[in-house]
């Protein structure tokens, strides 16, 4: 990287993307015929699967399903510094669970892989040489010390944070003298003056001038990890998603990544940004709330259904908002264009009932129907056969390694009994 920032020259900038009138939003799902659909789910594992990411998880396997098309988990994994012991394995255990496993995914393979961004980062390189050549990036060598006071600055001024630009215009000879000192500076994207307009298909026409707003966004750190801008583009091109369906969070960022499809001469795709999930009295769904993680409600005893129940009733984009609707109803019922710009509140003291519903209306398994998800859980074990997983199971269920078949065990016995004796073994 250091040897070509030194062949390049100041260029051109390119020519700013014309824009289109900002304006209602048409009923158009983009899905182009022939062309297959590809939804991802792309979680930072800095944290386990809470509700808010299980949502934006249950709305893209659904469109997949809904368009025999294919849902990709992809870990977000570039903030080394924030990474948390065990998440990437909890995501991909809960989505799961909950009974929306991805068709590729770190675990499962594909062939779009590797699938964590830690594992694609010759890519990003690649990408950011690209940018370099076309003088639509350029290397920022400004200390960590200088953008921590512009920012304080800003603060005190009761402004937005945002960077100066000052190495934006720096010649070849300047550039040359400072990576003497410095060989692996910050890259930074020059931006468009005028931001591309684009049809979300939640939100409609938007456009978001971010150039006067921001400064010009780091896409490459000096540690050779990428930022989340370079990284979602190059990986949702490289993997072909047709279709990025994600938090409403993101939205004013789509005009960065447009900016960045046209700089590296890539076709976007359709983007449909989410309301956000909020508390019934409107406040955030965090973190620090415990209850809000998967394996809580599974700890708990309820079943995926009736959490994947509640979190699409209290939103949109089904053609009415009832209780005791199982995946596949979901599915049928989904329709894109029906998901509103309102946020979702959602009431966990309801979720008691959801589950009860749930259990009443014919939810519960046949042996034969229990036989089939424990072959899959035992396919799912890499180097684990299937009859050891039975003994294990029958010794934890009734303490003898002969009796009925274990499916009818677990019928007979319920699921709340199920979960307590396979916990006791597992913490004795």
């Amino acid at each position: 990287m250091a040897a070509l920032l030194r062949r390049l020259l100041q260029r051109e900038r390119p020519s700013a993307a014309s824009g289109r009138p900002v304006g209602r939003r048409e009923a158009s799902l983009g899905t182009d015929p022939g062309v297959a659909v590809r939804v991802r789910f792309a979680p930072s594992p800095t944290g386990f699967l809470h509700l808010g990411g299980l949502r934006t998880a249950l709305y893209n396997y659904i469109f997949a399903k809904k368009y025999q098309g294919s849902f990709i988990l992809r870990l977000e994994d570039t903030d080394q510094t924030r990474l948390v012991p065990g998440a990437a394995e909890n995501i991909e255990d809960m989505l799961e669970w909950a009974g929306i496993p991805p068709d590729e995914s770190p675990r499962r393979g594909g062939p779009a892989g590797p699938y964590q961004q830690s594992q694609r980062l010759e890519l990003y390189a690649q990408a950011t040489e690209a940018l370099l050549k076309t003088g639509a990036a350029y290397p920022c060598f400004c200390s960590p010390q200088r953008l921590e006071l512009l920012k304080k600055e800003a603060l005190r001024n009761h402004q937005t944070p945002r960077y100066d630009n000052r190495c934006r215009n720096m010649s070849q000879e300047q550039v040359a003298q400072k990576l003497a000192k410095d060989p692996k500076p910050a890259i930074r994207f020059r931006l468009e003056q005028v931001a591309p307009a684009f049809q979300d298909l939640v939100y409609g026409w938007n456009r978001h001038e971010v150039a006067s707003v921001e400064g010009d966004p780091v896409i490459m750190k000096s540690d050779g990890f990428p930022t989340y801008h370079l990284a979602c583009v190059v990986d949702d091109h490289h993997m072909g998603i047709s279709h990025v369906l994600r938090g409403s969070e993101w939205l004013v960022s789509t005009a960065k990544h447009l900016l960045l499809y046209q700089a590296l001469g890539w076709q976007p795709p359709h983007f449909a940004h989410l309301p956000l999930l909020l508390n019934r009295d409107g406040s955030k769904l965090s973190k620090r709330q415990g209850d809000i993680f998967l394996e809580h409600f599974a700890a708990d005893g309820f079943l995926p259904d009736s959490l994947l129940d509640i979190i699409t009733n209290c939103g949109s984009g089904f053609a009415e908002n009832q209780m005791g609707r199982t995946l596949p109803e979901l599915i049928t019922q989904f329709n894109l264009t029906q998901v509103t710009c309102h946020s979702a509140l959602l009431d966990l003291e309801k979720l008691p009932e959801f589950n009860r519903l749930l259990e009443r209306s014919g939810m519960s398994l046949t042996q034969d129907m229990l036989n089939g998800e424990l072959k899959k859980l035992s396919e799912g074990l890499e180097g684990t056969k299937y009859s050891n997983v039975m003994k294990l199971l029958r010794v934890a269920l009734s303490g003898q390694q002969q009796g009925p078949p274990v499916a009818e065990m677990m019928l007979a016995l319920g699921p709340k009994e199920v979960r307590e004796r396979i916990q006791k073994v597992v913490s004795s």
